[in-house]
């Protein structure tokens, strides 16, 4: 059993949305394939892996430093013979040989594409879906029968404000979702209210809402949007300030009372430590977001969790940033407090696998082996074709 060949390829996902920093309009994503001598049922065993929405392609660092690493390794290196599969962790150790500590930024995004293709194989090798064996490996054998999903969205409609949040709220209602969540930061306070407001209309309650800011804010602006916010009781806050100024975060967790949420430009578990650290999270009422998809990976993610138990944070205050499959599968193998979703946009990457129904603002898992990239048909085309294998 051996890796073979690991192929690259720029996905783009250029859409004409934008949040309160950057516009789409240029988007790409890492794609990653990972292939391997075995078969199952027939068919040759291919690890598929993409980076989450929001950072750009970065294949080269793939190309150049880590696929050289794994495919000069013995496989007796990685082979994990008493499952009878690839170890997922000891292959991340060696594509990150002679890697400098620090400086997490596009290797994390590359590595964690890469690492997702990784622990596709792996479950695929396995014959069980990834969810299914994180709970095994990780987590005592227990898992989540569904889990909690929210769509990412609320976009700024120009020319029709508030008229495009409301249909587009509405539809996710109609999708099955009970949570929502909406960009803010990118008009002045007074509009981004009736934003709020409107949506509210439709929820019937803020309790349903969570409001995103991309890090826009000072802590001035910051501590004006939380005023003007508390009294909507939204289900949380996210990211007011740049995603490295704890003191900033700290200070609005001193001034506002509601949840806040973060993390999801935070790309190790060194930089979840100083947020637990130093920005005044609160583990009754506050969410983290880190991305495996953009972190190094679920192999860092891991370790990220030994982090949260060291400080005593319950796993349920975790909801993974991304909107893909793989956030998915971790959720429900090692019970976290849900899973974002991107049904509307960053298509064909974004949402669930066609067959998952949401019902209630949650979903339930197929058993079907890896992390169901084969279960979205146009994205594995689209994956096939990009990564030249048609």
């Amino acid at each position: 059993m051996k890796i073979t060949r690991i192929r690259t390829a720029v996905g783009p996902i250029a859409s004409e949305i934008r949040n309160a920093y950057i516009s789409f309009s240029t988007m790409t994503i890492n794609l990653v394939a990972v292939e391997t001598d075995e078969t199952r049922n027939g068919e040759p065993v291919i690890g598929y892996g993409f980076s989450s929405n929001g950072r750009y392609a970065q294949t080269a660092i793939i190309n150049e430093r880590f696929t050289p690493r794994i495919l000069d390794a013995d496989p007796s290196e990685y082979i994990d013979e008493e499952n009878d599969t690839i170890d997922p962790q000891k292959l991340w150790s060696i594509f990150m040989r002679n890697e400098k500590p620090g400086g997490h930024g596009d290797r994390a995004h590359a590595a964690g594409a890469l690492d997702m293709a990784i622990w596709d194989a792996c479950a695929k090798l396995a014959q069980k879906p990834l969810w299914k064996l994180l709970s095994e490996r990780f987590n005592g054998g227990k898992a989540d029968e569904r889990v909690l999903v929210y769509p990412g969205g609320g976009y700024y409609y120009p020319g029709k404000e508030l008229d495009g949040l409301r249909a587009e709220m509405q539809g996710y209602r109609e999708q099955g979702y009970s949570y929502v969540k909406m960009k803010i930061g990118g008009a002045d306070l007074s509009l981004d209210v009736k934003r709020i407001e409107a949506v509210i209309d439709v929820l019937g309650s803020g309790q349903y809402l969570a409001v995103d800011a991309n890090g826009r804010f000072d802590l001035d602006t910051a501590l004006s949007y939380g005023r003007a916010m508390e009294p909507y009781g939204l289900f949380w806050y996210e990211e007011a300030g740049d995603p490295l100024d704890y003191r900033l975060n700290a200070v609005l967790s001193e001034h506002y009372s509601g949840p806040i949420a973060t993390g999801e430009n935070l790309f190790s578990h060194h930089d979840g430590r100083n947020l637990l650290r130093y920005g005044g999270m609160r583990a009754d009422r506050d969410w983290i977001q880190i991305d495996p998809a953009l972190s190094y990976g679920l192999t860092e993610y891991l370790r990220f969790l030994d982090v949260i138990d060291q400080h005593g944070w319950s796993r349920r205050r975790l909801i993974p940033h991304g909107g893909h499959q793989f956030a998915l599968n971790i959720a429900a193998g090692l019970q976290m407090g849900g899973s974002e979703s991107y049904p509307g946009v960053f298509q064909p990457y974004g949402g669930f696998a066609d067959k998952i129904p949401i019902k209630d603002g949650y979903v339930t898992l197929p058993d079907d082996p890896g992390i169901g990239v084969e279960l979205k048909p146009e994205m594995l085309g689209e994956m096939r074709r990009l990564l030249s294998f048609e």
